[in-house]
């Protein structure tokens, strides 16, 4: 492919709701931009971005993909990103690495959850950007309804620069507020023909107008006294202020069209081009020192020593893993080694390519500012820093949302445990928002990702790429029990059946200890009742004992044995005599220490706005939590709560479907705390019936 400098790129993310047709837009600029020769379409599963067969199947994007096309002499990497929270992962890493979004919203659907959850993921990046009104060629189209909505959402700031001509079925171009003309497209959307604006039209384009003088004036105050004089802007004046503003964060514009029917494309890739800033433009990124909390800046200079951050990796069925990255200083070449500073390995870099969605274009460079990809880096994951030797400075790393939502997964055929692992643990490599963990308590293999949408679709893969089927359901429950009070049992076992017997006699007091402490063994045998060559033995029975307890089968903690007394016979006893009789004692003092069983607690914050909160509360008060406290943050609310595990299996689900999807919540363990007797039945209840189905 073509080189570029620096200074003549663009780092663009499309961000959405779900869709609101973000792909379909992605498919028009490349279609329009002359990269490919034919209009793909995300119901025919022929769009250039969306290609893997999970987005094919479901017309919806999953991964992150990059499309890079030129306009006017430019180069544009389009980073086409998922609309959907499950997928939020790869939104993440898109918005690290570009300079600026482009919003794309529904004309039919206005602004959605999505909408805001993503412009404020734009505004924590420091995003400039603006906003496409697309699919003005559907029915209940209303690009002046949705521009109100987004007014109101997002302020005054939002300013359109173009409104449209037709709507619905008769929607057939857009009249440019700046140079005040119309533009209808013709056809495959490829021709465009420039006319005066309609007259039902002018006294509109006129007032819109005045509007975004007002806003663009305020850029310089060169400009802001010349509009408070009276006179007019003239349109290069509008066109730079407006691009000072964009790129200030001051005035978002507004622009429409079709992306399915290609209408309205043109003038979208030429304000790209024109108002959004170059790597240039942004001139600097902060960085740390290598091994320590310093930070400094690296200056965005093809010129210097090459530093680059991975953002995402991908595997390819053909290639291998393939990572992802923006150069931030220096021009990267290939065949060359980089240090990899987090994890102190030298890479070496062969091959340089960018990625036209799933097609490799080679590059002989890339210089500061741009995005490309390589094959087979061995140490190298998403979020890690590539850089010289020269360089000792690390970027910060990529944030990435905690996974809400857990299952349990096992093959629907026995024996094909460990191709479960292998596949899964390839997943983990290309999506920092799964997890996957073996958990010793439950004997089960857990995954957790971003919803269950997301855990689906891995689980298709697993199928899909590695052949085994499998099959989630809800995790276990790591219940603990434990004793409240205390009991002096005797353990006794005796076996005499001809030959060499078996003896061991233990005396044992079990009483409780603080949460936390586990499990304590005091000897305080006096008087030889119980050898010394024997004691570890009992220790050792007891703590092979406490994998299972009385109640329902679970681990048991915070105890205290104290073995006191015993006996033994001088041929009989055997280290495996005194492990069974502490097996004896132990099950029998549990029994009468009053055992109960105990829960993990989870420390639960839910961010909601006010008008959620009463829901949220009084949902918290019926799975059986407690609040702590509230907190506001930047315009929301944060509850604060301890919550039973059990109780927060699909909370990630009712969450969303009480908030519209608005919510979010972040959850770690906190402590473990006693059952109420009434649920600890039907647990105990469902243990038992549960072991009776396996012996069956």
């Amino acid at each position: 492919m073509k080189n570029y400098t620096t200074e003549k790129i663009r780092n663009v993310a499309l961000i959405s709701h779900g869709g609101a047709g973000k792909t379909s837009l992605t498919e028009a600029m490349i279609y329009t931009s002359g990269a490919t020769t034919r209009l793909g379409k995300t119901d025919s599963g022929t769009t250039t971005t969306d290609f893997d067969p999970e987005e094919i199947k479901r017309q919806i994007t999953i991964n992150t993909s990059l499309a890079p096309v030129e306009w006017a002499g430019v180069k544009v990497n389009l980073l086409d990103t998922p609309g959907y929270f499950d997928f939020i992962g790869d939104v993440a890493g898109a918005l690290r690495v570009a300079d600026a979004a482009v919003v794309v919203v529904s004309a039919t659907a206005g602004v959605e959850v999505g909408t805001e959850k993503f412009w404020s993921y734009a505004d924590e990046n420091s995003l400039s950007r603006l906003v496409f009104v697309n699919r003005m060629d559907k029915e209940n189209a209303h690009f002046f309804k949705v521009l109100t909505q987004l007014q109101e959402f997002f302020g005054s700031k939002v300013v359109p620069v173009q409104i449209p001509i037709g709507a619905e079925a008769s929607f057939k171009g857009v009249v440019d507020i700046i140079n005040v003309k119309a533009y209808t497209f013709e056809g495959d959307g490829k021709k465009v023909t420039e006319s005066d604006v309609p007259a039902d039209l002018a006294d509109l384009v006129e007032s819109y107008r005045e509007k975004l003088m007002e806003a663009v004036a305020e850029s310089s105050d060169e400009l802001l006294m010349k509009y408070l004089d009276g006179e007019p802007l003239s349109i290069e004046e509008i066109v730079t202020g407006l691009r000072i503003a964009l790129q200030a964060g001051k005035v978002i514009p507004v622009l429409c069209g079709s992306a399915t029917l290609n209408k309205g494309i043109q003038p979208l890739l030429e304000l790209i081009v024109s108002a959004f800033p170059s790597p240039a433009d942004v001139r600097e990124v902060k960085a740390i020192k290598a091994g320590s909390n310093e930070q400094e800046t690296i200056n965005i200079d093809a010129n210097g020593p090459v530093a680059a951050l991975v953002f995402k990796t991908f595997a390819d069925p053909f290639v291998g893993k393939i990572s992802y990255f923006k150069v931030y200083s220096g021009t990267m070449k290939g065949d060359t080694q980089l240090n990899n500073i987090n994890k102190d390995k030298t890479e070496r870099v062969g091959q340089l390519f960018t990625m036209l969605g799933k097609t490799q274009l080679n590059l002989s460079h890339v210089p500061a500012g741009d995005i490309a990809a390589v094959a087979k880096l061995q140490a190298t994951a998403t979020g890690d820093t590539l850089c010289e030797k020269s360089v000792c400075s690390v970027f910060p790393p990529i944030v990435f949302p905690q996974p809400v939502t857990t299952f349990a997964v096992e093959p629907k055929k026995q024996g094909e445990e460990d191709k479960v692992a292998s596949g899964l643990a390839r997943f983990l490599e290309e999506d920092p928002t799964f997890r996957m963990e073996r958990n010793s308590e439950v004997k089960q293999t857990l995954i957790s990702g971003m919803g269950e949408l997301h855990l689906e679709i891995i689980t298709s893969r697993l199928a899909n790429k590695f052949g085994v089927e499998v099959e989630l359901t809800l995790p276990k429950i790591p219940y603990k029990e434990t004793i409240r009070g205390v009991a002096k049992v005797e353990g006794k076992h005796k076996k005499q059946s001809g030959g060499r017997g078996q003896f061991g006699h233990v005396w044992i007091e079990f009483s409780p200890m603080e949460t936390g402490s586990y499990f304590q063994f005091e000897d305080k045998v006096v008087g030889g009742s119980v050898p010394r060559q024997y004691i570890p033995a009992v220790e050792k029975g007891l703590r092979e004992a406490l994998e299972t307890g009385v109640l329902a089968g679970y681990p048991v903690v915070d105890i205290k044995a104290s073995l006191y007394d015993g006996s033994y016979h001088n041929v009989d006893s055997s280290e495996m005599a005194f492990k069974i009789a502490a097996h004896l004692a132990f099950k029998k003092g549990v029994e009468q220490a009053k055992p109960v069983l105990l829960e993990p607690v989870m420390a639960v914050e839910v961010t909601v706005s006010d008008q959620y909160m009463g829901d949220i509360m009084g949902d918290m008060n019926s799975r059986r939590g407690r609040i702590l406290g509230m907190e506001p943050s930047n315009g929301v609310q944060i509850i604060k709560a301890n919550v039973p595990l059990a109780e927060m299996l699909k909370y990630a689900i009712d969450l969303r479907s009480m908030t519209q999807g608005r919510g979010s919540f972040v959850m770690k363990f906190s402590h473990y705390e006693e059952v109420p007797a009434h649920i600890a039945e039907q647990v105990i209840a469902a243990s038992k019936a549960e072991k009776v189905a396996a012996e069956n």
